[in-house]
């Protein structure tokens, strides 16, 4: 996953999700009707989010939100923003991420000022 300087991350916020944040972290797919490998990644996010108190898991379908995915340079499902508490993108990746991955992730969210 690839680490965003605070300078040029994007915040999100519930009303441009469709959902509600994470106390501590937001784990945001984005999706597409037909992607295998998005089938698998809602599972380790799902997983993830389950295992770690005040961390939510949002997947959102790219065709039918295509003003945020351009904003936010989606170029390929899945990918998979780590938002820290304030919605603030701290860390992407394009493709299907391990679990190990996922996690590590988290840990630069919730330990961000």
């Amino acid at each position: 996953m690839r680490e965003r300087k605070e300078a040029d991350a994007p915040r999100l916020d519930a009303a441009a999700l469709g959902a509600e944040l994470g106390e501590r972290a937001t784990l945001v797919q984005f999706s597409s009707a037909f992607c295998q490998p998005c089938r698998a990644t809602r599972r380790v996010l799902a997983d993830v989010a389950g295992m770690v108190d005040g961390v939510a898991h949002v997947e959102i379908d790219a065709e039918a939100r295509l003003g945020l995915v351009r904003s936010l340079d989606i170029t390929a499902t899945p990918t998979v923003l780590v938002l820290d508490a304030a919605g603030r993108v701290v860390r992407r990746a394009e493709g299907e991420p391990r679990r190990a991955h996922v996690i590590a992730a988290l840990g630069a969210a919730v330990d961000t000022p």
